[in-house]
Formats: structure tokens, C-alpha cells, sequence
């Protein structure tokens, strides 16, 4: 069975902006380049070095607003769009973070803990599970959660990696412990994707208005969408190319 790469999506603050790419190079034992490459810690959070959990940094499970933000990186500088603000560029580093927490303020819960700094990941990255780790999910999935919300769902809800189409709507799961071929990479499948209340928020808008885990836990019992991988062997990913079991 063969299926195909739609869609290819990096997010390269934590929580913070989503940017689709046309190919992205994949190394083994690696994320993807860019991918949670930084967070935002907020005070009081974990500043020690190494993979931190979710709850110290700022997200869009915390200030929904966060999930309308786009991204657009060139060279070691970010660009930043919301419908709300006007658009940010600034460097990619610690040099830009003032300016950045300046950016987000009117967007971001004034109840919530404030941001203190932007810290680099470690070379495992900051996804949610303290692994090197490439998020890949399924179209069809997303087309049956869809017709129980009643409504379209964006794919930046989910702030995937990989969007596969061709698959049975669940069948990603079935992938688990396996080897996928996408593209010229390889990657092992490790394990699926518990969903948060991220995912309630409209990336057009910010707004909440969708209860994605209930909808899950009342349609299949779970809240599940998605699953996490491991590189396995370095190589190229384009929109367009095949991708398989091997």
C-alpha cells in the first residue's frame, strides 16, 4: 500500500507560529530541522538544560490566540503574522526576544505567567515527548473528526510534521512499531499522539471553538490523533513523493 505526502509543517518556536515547507531534509536521530529549535520559558518554569516538559513554556493549550500565529523563517531571522498584530521580524535568537514578548503581549492570557526567555532546544528538541521525534497524521483522520465536529478542521491545529493522505481513517495507528519509507528517509514509528486543548483553537482566528477531545473520546474512545516517529535513515521528504511500509 502506497500513500502521499500532502503536507510538510515546521514550527519553529515552541507553540509559537507554524510554517509550511515545500521538501525538508530529515537526519537520522534528528527532528525536523527548525522544529521546536526554541521556546518561550515562562516564569517560574524549568531552566535547567536538556528536554524540558510542555508546562514550562508558553503554548497555545495556555493562550489559545498563540495558535493564529504563522511563521516565515530566512536565514537566522523570523517573520511572525497574526490577525491581531502586525507583522514581526527579528532574529532568531536570544537577541530577539524583548522584542518578541513586547509582540505577544496583547495576545497572550495577562493571568497566564509571564515569558522570561527564549531558550534554545536541546539537540533532541522540545516536541512533547523527550525524544528526537517527527509527527506524521493522516488526512482521512482528520476528514472523520471533521464530520463529527460538523465543520472543517485546519490542519495547523495539530501542528504536525508530516500529513499523509491515501491511509483509512485511523490506520496511523496500525503504524506503530513499524517502518515507514517517505520519500528518500525512513522512519520508525513509535508511538500515538495524546492531543491537548490546543487543538480547541481556530489557527484562522484564536479563538476556541471546537472541543476536539471530546469530540475524540466520544467518537473512538480516545484522544488520539496522530503519531509520533523516530528518523531511522536520513533523506529528503517533498511534497508529492510516495510513501510506504517497509
Amino acid at each position: 500500500m502506497t500513500w502521499n505526502v500532502k503536507e510538510l509543517w515546521r514550527h519553529p518556536i515552541k507553540g509559537i507560529g507554524a510554517e509550511t515547507l515545500d521538501n525538508v531534509a530529515l537526519s537520522a536521530g534528528k527532528p525536523v530541522p527548525l522544529d521546536r529549535a526554541w521556546a518561550i520559558l515562562e516564569a517560574g518554569g524549568d531552566a535547567s538544560p536538556g528536554w524540558r516538559s510542555c508546562r514550562n513554556f508558553l503554548r497555545g493549550a495556555k493562550g489559545p490566540s498563540l495558535m493564529a500565529v504563522q511563521a516565515k523563517t530566512t536565514g537566522d531571522a523570523i517573520t511572525l503574522t497574526h490577525p491581531d498584530r502586525p507583522a514581526l521580524t527579528l532574529p532568531l535568537s536570544e537577541d530577539g526576544q524583548a522584542a518578541l514578548f513586547e509582540w505577544l503581549g496583547p495576545i497572550y492570557p495577562e493571568e497566564r505567567q509571564k515569558p522570561v526567555a527564549l531558550v534554545p532546544a536541546p539537540e533532541e528538541g522540545l516536541a512533547d515527548v523527550p525524544f528526537a521525534s517527527v509527527s506524521i497524521l493522516s488526512l482521512a483522520s482528520l476528514r472523520a473528526l471533521s464530520q463529527k465536529a460538523g465543520r472543517d478542521l485546519d490542519t495547523r491545529r495539530f501542528r504536525s510534521n508530516i500529513w499523509l493522505d491515501g491511509l483509512a481513517p485511523w490506520e496511523e495507528f496500525d503504524l506503530v512499531g513499524q517502518t515507514l519509507c517517505a520519500g528518500k528517509a525512513r522512519l520508525h514509528v513509535v508511538e500515538p499522539i495524546t492531543r491537548c486543548r490546543a487543538t480547541e483553537a481556530n489557527p484562522k482566528t484564536g479563538h476556541r471553538d471546537t472541543n476536539i477531545l471530546r469530540l475524540l473520546e466520544d467518537g473512538w474512545g480516545h484522544s488520539d490523533f496522530g503519531v509520533y516517529a523516530k528518523v531511522t535513515t536520513s533523506g529528503e521528504i517533498c511534497l508529492g513523493d510516495d510513501a510506504r511500509i517497509v
